[in-house]
């Protein structure tokens, strides 16, 4: 006897995770060679999905502030531990310099910018214009998977990759300060309060010092129980990859306890857990394991983004709005990782693309939300409306613009863009002895 169709919510979630899990594996196959991202369709299903009059939720940050953040949250410290694990350069302060020119130029310039076209063209208070330049600054390091390092031990590591998975794993520590200095001015400027010593001892020096020094210890004790625990029970004999989602809650954990920056400790943890043995087989585990994690978290956000945007997210977007967007985008990240390039020993092609993929994402709706719940604004729906804007236009630009531009410097630097992972670490040397 034939029924209605008429399946319980249970069992369409059940349903479309199912599906969500296979896209998981698929796509970034199906799309290595098209000029189109993971995170542009994802954003398209999410609007297919709850754009019908059917669908009554709405996934709107504004409608759920704490839920927004927690989300974020924990999309964005499992991408800084997969972030940091995947790095094969050893650590180094001459090593990394195009890290440390990124974070201490291009960083503080694009908030400064960005903070001055808030308070110029959009008429914010300085707390609410510094937010929108903290939240907007930062690299991402949960959305900018294509031009990052590939995994452990693979050679695809050039000075590109290894620079802006570098500098999106240690955004916390330059961005973070400026966040909650925002929270602090809201608070202080209309009652006349201090702010300035509370803001550099316990803000800037303790929180950034402790994050690195509790990161390194954590990390210093995962690796020894994995690696160097003399006998048979050391953690690598199990096989099992969860080892480094352990260590990234207990990383981000430990060190919100004793309120010092999460983020930066997990991304330290990371570095540190990698450097105990940096070529065990084991580390490819860790990797794999939290990539897939990692991978299905940021999809389930984008989904919701893309929900949010049908659910009226850009609803107060107006000219002004996209030319702003735009500007951040195509001026002041370009320009600003180009100063901070000026000097630097690399190709004119590197710096360039270097300067361009400034993508914004998962941790700018993080930053957001954070400040929004912790100081109170009247600016918060064009806020979100206006970060909403430049995360969706940096997915579509970046996204369409990545894999031409990143098969091309490949070729540039000699190495065969489609050639297997295990094979172009060979490619490039061999380049580099023809060029010698």
């Amino acid at each position: 006897m034939a029924t209605e169709i008429s399946p319980e919510p249970y069992i369409l979630i059940m349903t479309g995770v199912g599906l969500l899990i296979a896209l998981v594996a698929w796509l970034p196959l199906a799309l290595k060679r098209l000029p189109l991202s993971l995170p542009i369709v994802c954003i398209g299903i999410g609007m297919a999905i709850f754009l019908p009059p059917q669908v009554v939720l709405q996934p709107l940050p504004i409608r759920y502030p704490q839920v927004t953040e927690r989300l974020s949250e924990f999309v964005v410290i499992i991408a800084l531990m997969g972030a940091g694990l995947k790095i094969d350069r050893v650590f180094g302060f001459q090593r990394w310099a195009v890290t440390w020119r990124l974070l201490a130029v291009t960083m503080p310039l694009g908030i400064l910018a960005i903070a001055a076209i808030g308070i110029l063209l959009l008429g914010l208070p300085l707390p609410v214009a510094l937010l929108l330049g903290a939240s907007l600054a930062p690299t991402d390091p949960v959305l900018a998977a294509d031009v990052q390092v590939g995994p452990p031990k693979t050679g695809e590591e050039d000075e590109v990759r290894f620079g802006l998975t570098s500098e999106a794993g240690l955004n916390d520590g330059a961005a973070f300060p400026f966040v909650h200095l925002a929270i602090l001015l809201a608070v202080a400027l209309p009652a006349g309060t201090p702010w300035l010593w509370e803001w550099l001892t316990f803000r800037v020096a303790w929180e950034i010092i402790g994050g690195i020094a509790g990161g390194w210890v954590i990390g210093r004790v995962f690796g020894w129980l994995t690696f160097h625990v003399p006998a048979e029970t050391k953690l690598a004999k199990t096989g099992d990859g969860m080892i480094a989602i352990s260590a990234t809650f207990v990383s981000y954990g430990l060190t919100e306890i004793i309120h010092v920056y999460g983020f930066l400790a997990v991304f330290v943890t990371a570095l540190t857990l990698r450097a105990t043995h940096r070529t065990h087989e084991f580390q490819s585990d860790l990797h794999a394991i939290t990539e897939q994690i990692e991978r299905l978290a940021m999809m389930v956000v984008l989904i919701l983004f893309g929900g949010a945007i049908a659910s009226g997210l850009l609803s107060s977007i107006s000219w002004i709005e996209l030319e702003i967007a735009l500007i951040i985008l195509l001026v002041v990240r370009p320009l600003t990782g180009w100063f901070a390039l000026a000097g630097y020993p690399a190709d004119r092609r590197e710096k360039m693309t270097l300067a361009f993929f400034g993508i914004r994402g998962v941790g700018s709706i993080y930053y957001l939300s954070y400040g929004m719940n912790h100081m109170s604004t009247t600016h918060m729906e064009r806020l979100w409306g206006v970060v909403g804007l430049v995360i969706l236009l940096s997915i579509l630009l970046h996204g369409v613009s990545v894999t031409p531009i990143m098969r091309s410097l490949d070729r540039y630097r000699g190495v065969d863009p489609d050639a297997e992972a295990g094979h172009e670490s060979e490619a490039s040397t061999e380049a580099e002895k023809t060029k010698g």
